[in-house]
This record gives structure tokens, sequence and C-alpha cells, in this order.
């Protein structure tokens, strides 16, 4: 069996645990992923402001063709609400928001337009960074996989989420994690093949990463035989809900382990977090040393990432 190497990074369930500036750092990177994310709807708005400041009263708003759409994101539907309404459905929905809001609001109804509907894109927002530390995580996992390729010297292949297309190496490899579902390389004279988000049918769950003894055209999720390791990424850094996702992820690899164990199989697991409190690492360590998980690491440990990264392109 492949060398466990954590204990060169990680001596003690302590080891584990979160700093407080990790964790601040973490919250400063979630805000300016959030600003980032938002630029485009302000600048929307910037552009529905000045259109909308030709009109001479809210009535003449539905003379633009052009802005219909943003009055209706203005009346609190959303742009997946919108796929299923009928024309006259939206028009009332319009009329409610002129009628009810924009004419009360007399000569600052344009403001008023524009409040509204940064409402509805703030709503939309949030729906999107409910799972952006997931995302952040992920970019940052790929990083350091790549990292890791890279300098042991590896070619590799990687699967563009938009295309669903393996694109090889390049020269210039910058930003690609932002569309990276899969990794592809060469380990030992055997290929390799990482994926994430994939649904196990042995086990009918989601898991966060799978990694596959086979290459990038041969590997089958229905195939028990072809996983190598399975792992749980969390990357919330928030220390509150810490304990909860590591019961998430355990009872999630737990339910791989005996899955497999049904077939005779044992794929390596591993955990991996951005935020990890006192309590859950030393169950973490206790499964370390049981070898119960075969691998760990503190997501903003940059000595525990890239070890187990080299423990994974080397099984």
């Amino acid at each position: 069996m492949t060398k466990v190497p954590y204990k060169d990074v990680i001596t003690e369930a302590g080891a584990l645990v979160t700093t407080y500036e990790d964790i601040r750092a973490g919250f400063v990177s979630l805000a300016l992923e959030k600003n980032r994310q938002a630029t485009p709807f302000v600048e929307e708005a910037r552009s529905l402001k000045a259109r909308a400041s030709s009109a001479k009263s809210p009535n003449h708003l539905l003379k633009d063709p052009q802005i219909l759409a943003a009055l209706l994101t203005a009346a609190g539907v959303s742009d997946k609400a919108a796929c299923h309404m009928l024309a006259e459905d939206k028009k009332e929905a319009i009329r409610g928001l002129i009628d009810g809001f924009l004419v009360p609001a007399g000569d600052k109804f344009v403001e008023e337009l524009i409040y509204r509907f940064l409402l509805t894109r703030g709503d939309t927002l949030g729906g999107s960074m409910r799972n952006i530390g997931g995302v952040l995580a992920e970019r940052k996992f790929s990083r350091s996989i790549l990292g890791a390729l890279r300098l042991s010297k590896r070619s590799y292949e990687w699967l563009d989420k938009r295309s669903g297309s393996w694109l090889p190496i390049s020269d210039n490899d910058a930003d690609i994690e932002l569309t990276l579902r899969g990794i592809s390389w060469s380990a030992n004279g055997s290929k390799r093949t990482l994926v994430y988000n994939l649904t196990i049918p042995l086990i009918q769950k989601n898991v966060d990463i799978s990694v596959f003894n086979c290459g990038r055209d041969e590997f089958s999720p229905e195939d028990g035989q072809s996983y190598l390791a399975i792992g749980e990424l969390k990357g919330g850094i928030d220390p509150a809900g810490a304990d909860e996702h590591w019961k998430t992820a355990s009872k999630a690899l737990t339910r791989v382990r005996e899955g497999f164990a049904q077939e005779n199989l044992s794929p390596h697991t591993f955990f991996v977090a951005a935020a990890i409190v006192t309590s859950m690492a030393q169950e973490i360590w206790t499964e370390l040393e049981a070898g119960t998980l075969s691998n760990a690491a503190n997501l903003n440990n940059t000595d525990q990432v890239a070890s187990l990264c080299r423990w994974l392109i080397d099984l």
C-alpha cells in the first residue's frame, strides 16, 4: 500500500486547526469575490439608469422595448421565474411595478426603479454566492494539483466545464482553474484521472473529488474497481458551520467505505477543509491514526495541501 505522508506535515490534531488569521483572510476573500461577481449587475443598473432617465414619466418606460426585461426584474421577477411566465403575466407584473411603486415615487421614479432592480439582482447574487466557498476551494485545490504536476514535470490534460472537452497542457495555464472540472495525468507508468462532483452509482450519492486509476477516456463512474481515491472538500470559512460540514463529509466518506466494502473494494478516502475547529480536528486525527481516513489537510495550510496533492498524483 502507498505510504500515507500526512505525518510529514501533521504531527498532532492541533496542526489541522484553522488559525484566526486564516479565518479573517478567508472572509476577506469571500467579500472580494462577492464584489467581483456583483460588478456586472452594477454596470447593468448604471446602463438602465441612463436609459430610463430619458423617460418623462413611469408610463413612458414601456415605450422602450430594450428595458422591458429590466422592468420585469425590478418588479421582483428573477430571470429563472421569467422563463416560466406568459407574456400577459410579465405585462401584469410590470404594470404592478409602475402603478404600485414608480408612479407614487413622483419625479424620483428612476431612482425607485434602480433600487428595485438591484434588490432583485442582489437576491440572484445571494443565491449564486451560497456555494462560493466551495467554488473557491475547488479552484485553490486545482491550482495545488497543477502545481504538483508541473513541479514533477508531468504532462496533463484538463477538462473544461464550459465545453466538456479535454484540453492539453499549455505553457500558460493561468486561470484555467476557473473553468476546470477534471485533470488527467500519468503516474508510475499508469494513467490517472481526477474529476470533481460526480455521483457514484455504487452509493447513489455525489462526492466532491473522485480519482480514477485510468485515463480520461477510460474511467467510468459505474466501475467500482476504477476508483483509486475519493475525497470531500469543504470551502466554508465560518467556524460556526465547520462541525456541521465535517459531520456531512464524514457521513459521506463512511457511506463510501461501506458501499465499496460490500464489493470487496477499498479506495483511499481523504478530507480537506478551509475551516477546521479543535473538536473536529481531534476526530479527523483519530481517523487518520486509525487508518479510517487515508489523508487530510487544512486548505489554508500550503504545506499540508502540497503534501496531500503530492500523495494523490503519486498514487
